[in-house]
């Protein structure tokens, strides 16, 4: 077994508990487009301040979670497009596949993470990133977590649509689009065009 940074597994902890309380939110009405889009706003200015200036709190949540190169660079990007990635797909898709699809984010992504850096032997036909061991069980468990709010068929094939889309660098102007946007729209659009909405 491979050993991984007690870094990576607190990010990847972070990612998953986040997206649960997310999910939670949404549910309660607690959280709606408008309020995610303010958070938004709000991260974003955060971020700009952080690169200059040490803000209490915000500068010990990076220096656990945010990797050091994005410090200088994008302080919260992780955060700030996981909570796009959300945005996305609440205003884009109905709320039974909107929640749907943040489980398949928040538990399949830092699984088959997780799982391909510990476990995997075998790489991804699609990237050399990627091992095949991750992307299955991060694949099975998000489809469980997404069933609770779409057919286990449509789960299924969402999870393994998005993370197979995940191990794909796909690019907009050169830059790699984030994963955190990536697998949040493709789950979404999957379901969407199974259910035929």
């Amino acid at each position: 077994m491979k050993k991984i940074s007690s870094f990576e597994i607190r990010r990847q902890i972070f990612h998953a508990a986040l997206g649960i309380a997310l999910i939670f939110l949404i549910e309660l009405g607690i959280l709606n487009a408008l309020r995610i889009f303010l958070i938004l706003i709000a991260g974003g200015i955060v971020s700009i301040i952080s690169r200059k200036f040490n803000i209490p709190i915000i500068s010990w949540f990076l220096r656990m979670f945010e990797r050091p190169e994005q410090i200088k660079k994008f302080p919260g990007k992780g955060a700030i497009s996981y909570f796009i990635g959300v945005l996305l797909v609440v205003k884009l898709f109905s709320p039974e596949i909107a929640l749907a699809s943040i489980a398949i984010l928040a538990l399949g992504d830092p699984l088959s993470h997780l799982v391909g850096q510990t476990l995997g032997k075998i790489k991804s036909p699609v990237s050399s990133r990627k091992m095949l061991e991750g992307n299955l069980v991060g694949a099975l468990v998000a489809s469980f977590a997404a069933s609770f709010f779409v057919t286990y068929i449509y789960a299924f094939t969402a999870s393994f649509f998005a993370l197979f889309l995940e191990s794909i660098e796909i690019k907009m102007n050169d830059a790699i689009v984030n994963d955190n946007i990536v697998i949040p729209l493709a789950a979404g659009t999957a379901i969407m065009l199974m259910t035929g909405l």
